[in-house]
């Protein structure tokens, strides 16, 4: 009888998911059976291809991994299978972060182990001692099995006919969540590939600006930064103090990524490709820091983030100069809050010479968890400290997420003031984050970023812009086109680039113009979004 109940407790455990996302996603009555009946009969199939329940059990080892992974990822945006991205955030996302999140996700990581782990440790223990189950048992559950999945065949057929988009691949658990691991996989032995099908890239980029000029442009790619939080943008709190007290800035209210995961995002920042051109380009396209060398520029790329083996690091290796802090452990060399480190690297290496440089920083911004990034001060908005991330914490979350944005107040206004001493230089500062974040917004459990369909909270980004004195002067137009433009619709991903490349004064056929926020010629349009399938479709339709 233990056996038994064991092998009916297997298959309801494992079963949880697959009702839970029959009620998230909106499945109809044909599509929930269906999701339910031929996963179920897999189960069954599998707890009783031999009579040896513990050997079985450890078979559908991945399921149980899988159940576990989309009851968190549940738990975290409320709705939506484990996505490719999820996948890929597996292998570009290092250690430390992995350990911050689970940190504050107990309840949710408790739950999972309580109902699992269990069965693994009856499942090994029954394995050990060559424990079996009755052939009348094993043909019992067998013939509950057929009957499942002659059931769930139908329903299926049914689901099918009634509803052209409904496609086993994606509707089906974790027969989606399989198909999507293929997905990664093959992304990732792609992006391996990356050096061999970028290798004969070129900008062609021919630099405008006089020889003789110097020339200093920072842009700096933040990280989890959401616009709703900033000051700049009509925030009640003084978030961003230091950059609200200047006129001189450029300010993009209306600005949207297209994507809200950082192995996505940074790399259309830093390139010309956007989500209408993603799974095409992006593995035969050079950063725009190419383009600065092409057009004779000293390039440097700093980071406060880790290695992770993506675009950015490709990205990153084509500069001059390379610095990843955290890699070298320069980060813990100075009293800052962490982004504000970057700034000592930074004038390292301005001071090196080179009378036009680049310089890229990618910050860790605004990233979970956000008391780490601004350790060793005393935030401004308080009381900031919480044990777990829930909504009953949303309050001190909040807090401690505004203090992140006040660093980044700091290292953008860092960043102005040194060029501002550099008298007479062509120059310029950039700024927009790679995403937002969810932090239990409007009643609701998400947190985070990266879900499978985005919230408004996790695609409205900054997008700041300063042009020193010469610059202005130099340019061909009035930067009366410049704040016009700001007030437009803007895409970071689409506009990042030309708008950078157009500062510079660097003339490339790669790069559109009608996207450089400099251009009269801009061209707004709707906001579109990078899919998990690499698809380019409508933002409004998600949101």
């Amino acid at each position: 009888m233990a056996k038994r109940l064991l092998i009916i407790y297997t298959l309801l455990i494992l079963l949880i998911p697959n009702v839970a996302l029959c009620f998230t996603e909106g499945m109809s009555t044909v599509a929930s059976l269906c999701n339910i009946l031929l996963p179920g009969a897999f189960i069954l199939f599998i707890l009783t291809i031999s009579r040896r329940i513990g050997v079985n059990i450890w078979l559908l080892f991945p399921y149980f991994f899988f159940s576990a992974f989309q009851l968190v990822l549940l738990k975290l945006y409320g709705r939506s299978i484990i996505a490719v991205d999820m996948f890929l955030n597996l292998v570009t996302t290092n250690a430390g972060e992995v350990t911050e999140l689970l940190s504050n996700l107990l309840p949710i990581v408790g739950l999972v182990f309580i109902l699992y782990l269990p069965v693994l440790v009856a499942g090994g223990i029954m394995w050990h001692r060559h424990i079996e189950i009755s052939p009348s048992g094993q043909k019992t559950f067998r013939r509950v099995a057929t009957l499942c999945l002659i059931a769930g065949l139908f329903s299926l057929g049914i689901a099918v006919l009634g509803d052209d988009k409904h496609d086993p691949k994606d509707d089906i658990f974790p027969l989606n969540v399989c198909y999507n691991v293929y997905l990664a996989i093959e992304r990732t032995a792609k992006t391996a590939s990356y050096h061999e099908t970028s290798g004969d890239f070129t900008y062609g980029a021919v630099p405008t600006h006089p020889s003789d000029s110097t020339e200093i442009y920072i842009a700096i790619i933040g990280e989890t930064s959401r616009a709703g939080n900033w000051q700049l943008f009509g925030y009640g709190r003084p978030t961003t103090p230091l950059l609200s007290m200047r006129d001189d800035l450029f300010a993009g209210g209306n600005t949207m990524s297209e994507s809200n995961t950082t192995h996505k995002s940074v790399p259309m920042l830093l390139s010309p490709v956007s989500a209408k051109d993603f799974d095409k380009e992006i593995y035969r396209t050079k950063s725009l820091v190419t383009a600065f060398k092409e057009a004779g520029f000293k390039t440097a790329f700093i980071s406060n983030q880790r290695y992770n083996h993506s675009f950015i690091d490709f990205f990153a290796e084509e500069a001059d100069t390379t610095v990843f802090i955290k890699e070298l452990g320069l980060e813990t060399d100075i009293n800052l809050p962490e982004d504000l480190k970057l700034l000592p690297v930074m004038d390292s290496i301005m001071g090196q010479g080179g009378n036009k440089q680049l310089i890229v920083l990618h910050t860790y911004g605004s990233h979970f968890n956000y008391r780490d990034r601004y350790a060793g001060t005393t935030g401004t908005f308080l009381p900031d400290d919480y044990t777990e991330a829930d909504r009953d914490n949303r309050d001190r979350l909040i807090n401690s997420y505004d203090n992140t944005i006040t660093v980044t107040d700091r290292l953008i206004a860092g960043c102005i003031e040194r060029i501002e001493t550099m008298k007479g230089a062509l120059g310029g500062v950039i700024y927009t984050s790679d995403h937002g974040e969810d932090i239990f917004d409007d009643g609701k459990s998400n947190f985070l970023h990266a879900s499978p369909l985005p919230t408004i909270h996790q695609v409205h980004v900054p997008f700041v812009i300063w042009l020193s004195p010469a610059l202005k002067d130099l340019m061909p137009y009035d930067t009366d086109t410049l704040r016009k433009n700001m007030a437009r619709k803007i895409s970071s991903s689409a506009s990042y680039t030309p708008t950078l490349l157009m500062m510079a004064g660097i003339r490339t056929a790669k790069a559109d113009s009608t996207k450089s926020l400099l251009s009269p010629d801009y061209r707004e349009e709707e906001p579109v979004y990078l899919n998990d399938h690499n698809e380019c479709v409508p933002l409004k339709g998600l949101l």
